[in-house]
């Protein structure tokens, strides 16, 4: 289960805790939908436990438009990186 936390202060961070899965994407999706165009937001992955392959490729999609993802664990890292490899091999 994935629990969220926005806060505010000149920029919104999200402190996400718990399993991100499929199912999380669509709620964090509209999340980022509601917030302002231009606005500076971060994901705060500190407290998160667990990651799916569907989620990896959520966050690196998120990285790519701008979405800072802090306190991102070393093994989230590690799939971001192998997804983002991945995809230019595709093209």
């Amino acid at each position: 289960m994935l629990n969220i936390q926005r806060s505010s202060n000149g920029r919104v961070v999200f402190s996400l805790s718990g399993r991100i899965e499929i199912e999380d994407v669509a709620e964090l999706q509209r999340l980022l939908s509601l917030e302002a165009a231009g606005r500076n937001i971060v994901f705060d992955l500190k407290d998160v436990t667990l990651i799916d392959r569907d989620a990896v490729k959520f966050l690196a999609r998120c990285e790519e438009e701008k979405v800072k993802l802090e306190n991102c664990p070393a093994y989230i890292r590690e799939w971001i990186d192998a997804d983002r490899g991945r995809n230019k091999q595709e093209r």
